[in-house]
């Protein structure tokens, strides 16, 4: 049996690829603990510095499994507990590690795979993908961590048009709002991905890492704690290797490398 998740390293960049191409990569409860096993892996491998998520076959992820939910019947609500066991802790470490996500969303989004496609630091589009929400349409509602990305990247007010009218939003669309960062040129989704995480991952992480913790707490932190962490972490990280690095090479007119002192 193929296994629904696949994780490989090039270079310092993991690359964890959806792998249910003949379902549109639909959730299930085997690709949601393939996922989160990825997702850990990913996060504990020092040699990775960047991680990319993306989906093989046409669609990047049609969400929930909805041809198991429906088998299930009446146990529908034991195999969601089971699916979102794995599935909700995987899209908290993506949103929290501290290593850049880049999304590479190739295809249509839905449901959960809504959630997948916003949880990165960097989310690029092919033209062609887009987005729906779904879940009321089979009596559901939203998982995959919606709720909590959508309104802090788009707004409450479109948020809920997405989320309630369960509208289809365009990649181009998607960009503009700003539930994905941009829309790559037809073609080029892979190999500008590839760039751009490569690009991450000769950064200094360990501030990339610290960046991503302000900018998750800032939302509901008051503006006086959040100045208070602000000058907490850019004091910690002043006591870095990496900071050591960067203005040693600003002094030198050089790039710096921040790859060969580590985190």
């Amino acid at each position: 049996m193929t296994d629904p998740v696949l994780f490989d390293r090039r270079g310092a960049v993991g690359y964890i690829t959806l792998n249910r191409p003949d379902a549109g990569n639909a959730i299930d409860v085997a690709l949601a603990r393939g996922l989160l096993d990825a997702v850990i892996a990913a996060e504990a491998d020092p040699a990775v510095r960047c991680v990319v998520l993306r989906g093989g076959g046409r669609m990047f992820c049609a969400g929930g499994d909805v041809k198991s939910l429906h088998a299930a019947g009446d146990a529908i609500p034991g195999l969601l507990r089971e699916i979102l066991a794995a599935l909700h802790p995987a899209i908290a470490r993506l949103a929290t590690m501290a290593k850049p996500v880049v999304t590479a969303i190739h295809g249509p989004a839905a449901g959960a795979g809504v959630g997948l496609a916003a949880v990165g630091d960097i989310a690029l589009a092919e033209p062609g993908a887009h987005f729906t929400m779904a879940y009321s349409r089979i009596g559901l509602t939203p998982d995959g961590g919606t709720t909590w990305l959508l309104p802090r990247l788009i707004g409450l007010r479109r948020a809920q048009e997405l989320a309630i009218a369960n509208r289809r939003v365009s990649a181009s669309e998607a960009a503009d709002i700003g539930l994905i960062t941009r829309v790559t040129e037809s073609g080029m989704l892979a190999s500008e991905v590839e760039a751009v995480a490569e690009g991450l991952a000769r950064a200094a992480i360990g501030a990339l890492g610290m960046t991503k913790r302000l900018l998750l707490a800032g939302a509901g932190a008051s503006l006086e704690a959040q100045l208070d962490a602000e000058c907490d972490h850019i004091a910690r990280q002043a006591e870095s290797a990496e900071r050591r690095e960067g203005l040693a090479a600003f002094a030198d007119r050089r790039e710096p490398d921040f790859e060969a002192i580590g985190e």
